[in-house]
């Protein structure tokens, strides 16, 4: 997976993208365990995407879902033993 960001919200504290080899588009969050600081992706369509900033306020619910671990279902890369927690 290549994944390049489109789009930074510092404020909101999360980025959306697109993989460049699977054309998918996703939404990530900063994550850190003990050993590392690192970003979960989860995917999100490619209308939430394209039609950012108008689709903040949902992607910002969508990114703090993500942070509760609400659509794990959705992650891009599977986390390891050792998953990291919100930043």
């Amino acid at each position: 997976m290549r994944f390049i960001d489109t789009a930074v919200n510092r404020e909101k504290r999360f980025s959306i993208g697109c993989d460049a080899e699977s054309g998918r588009h996703y939404l990530s969050i900063p994550v850190a365990n003990r050993l590392a600081d690192y970003e979960e992706y989860y995917e999100i369509s490619a209308e939430l995407h394209d039609c950012y900033p108008a689709s903040e306020f949902v992607l910002s619910q969508f990114a703090q879902e993500c942070r509760q671990q609400l659509h794990d279902a959705l992650i891009l890369q599977k986390p390891g033993k050792d998953r990291g927690v919100a930043v």
